[in-house]
């Protein structure tokens, strides 16, 4: 099992959220949005540029930023 960031995940990969990083604001947004430690998330597409992700967490579709990506940590 490989430890890496969400950024970095190939479309069309299941992993599982190990930790989300950042802190204040930015981490609570990312919380709200559904993904804590524990869940299992889908990449489903990565724009040509790395930016927007877009991911299925709990049964609906979200867009997240490279940097926010960037900030939760998964494991394969």
């Amino acid at each position: 099992m490989t430890m890496l960031t969400l950024k970095a995940v190939k479309p069309g990969t299941t992993v599982h959220v190990k930790k989300v990083g950042g802190s204040g604001a930015v981490k609570r947004r990312i919380m709200e949005m559904g993904i804590t430690k524990g869940i299992d998330v889908f990449v489903r597409k990565v724009a040509p540029l790395g930016d927007p992700v877009e991911v299925t967490v709990r049964g609906y579709e979200l867009s997240l930023r490279k940097a926010d990506a960037e900030l939760i940590e998964v494991e394969a």
